[in-house]
This record gives structure tokens, sequence and C-alpha cells, in this order.
């Protein structure tokens, strides 16, 4: 197949990615303030009142939480774009590291994801392991997109 037919699929391949890394920046954000708000516990003078007021009525949690799963699900629509494009415009897998840093990612991000469910059922230890992960995961969104960089110049020539 020629590239022209492809033109659409790596359009929404460039927004799903682009959302993200917006995403991941989102949840980082909102991560540390609801980090910030919980390890310290009670009131004080250290933290601005309005983090108090958006994590005392659990907005802030909800919100973090349906981020998260917006951007699962975008790494996933990423992960069937990236095998269905290739494999139509190729014929096979494995064109380049692209590959190998995108199934990094994905599974980072199912961790992740993993994690989050745990926390929310009450395992305070998966904690530890969803704010690990999501710290190696910016390493591996930095790989996926220089990678991916890669390829977008590829299709283009």
């Amino acid at each position: 197949m020629n590239l022209p037919s492809f033109l659409w699929l790596w359009k929404i391949a460039a927004w799903s990615m682009s959302l993200s890394l917006l995403f991941y920046f989102i949840l980082a954000f909102t991560g540390i303030l609801m980090l910030i708000a919980k390890t310290n516990g009670k009131k004080n003078k250290t933290i601005p009142d309005w983090i108090w007021r958006i994590r005392n009525k659990r907005n802030l949690a909800g919100f973090h939480y349906f981020i998260g799963w917006c951007m699962a699900s975008l790494v996933l629509l990423l992960l069937f774009i990236g095998i269905i494009g290739t494999l139509g415009h190729f014929g096979f897998l494995g064109q380049s590291s692209h590959l190998f840093a995108g199934l990094t990612v994905v599974a980072l991000v199912l961790v992740s994801t993993g994690s989050a469910l745990m926390i929310r059922k009450g395992y305070n230890w998966a904690r530890k392991i969803h704010i690990g992960v999501n710290i190696v995961l910016f390493f591996g969104f930095v790989w996926v997109s220089l990678t991916g960089w890669g390829i977008v110049q590829k299709y283009l020539t």
C-alpha cells in the first residue's frame, strides 16, 4: 500500500502521541499535588490553601484517575496504529528500535495502570511501584518520541 492511504492513520498517531504526552505531564502535576497533601498529613503553612481545598474534596484524585485512563487508552491506540500502519506500509514489523521502545512504553503504562487500581483498592504498597514506574515512563516517552521522529522522517521521504 502507498503512503497517502495511510496519511489519516499517521495524523491520528500524531494527535494521540501529543495528547499522551500532555496527559502524562498533567498526571505528574496532579500526582505531585496529591503526594504533597498526603505526606504532610495535617494542614500547615507550607502548603497553599487551594491544594487542601482540592484534595479534601477528592476532586483531584478522581481527575487524576480519569486522565490516567485516557492516557492508557491513547497509548493502546498508538500500539494498534503502529502495528496496522507498519504492516500495511512494509508488510512486516521490526523496522527500527521504535517497536521495542513502543512496547516498553505500553508495558510501563499497563504496570502503572495496574498499580493505580491496587492503590484505589487500598493497597498502599502499590503507591511506590506506581510512582517509580511513572518516573521510568518519562524516559520511555523520551525514547519512543526520539525513535518515532525517525519513523516520521522515514515515511515522509
